[in-house]
């Protein structure tokens, strides 16, 4: 009995497109996260500077 070849690797295109769309996806979150940080940075920044003239 002869054996078989190995053949084409199984779903590693769809892994692929799935661990790079969920890289994306990270990565988009951390983005959105880090610029709400500044926004916050910046309020509070411009409240404490409005506060210390007085």
């Amino acid at each position: 009995m002869p054996k078989k070849g190995k053949g084409k690797a199984k779903n590693t295109t769809n892994k692929a497109k799935h661990n790079r769309l969920m890289n994306q996806k990270i990565n988009k979150v951390k983005l959105e996260k880090q610029q709400h940080k500044e926004r916050l940075k910046a309020i509070i920044k411009k409240v404490n500077n409005e506060k210390s003239p007085k």
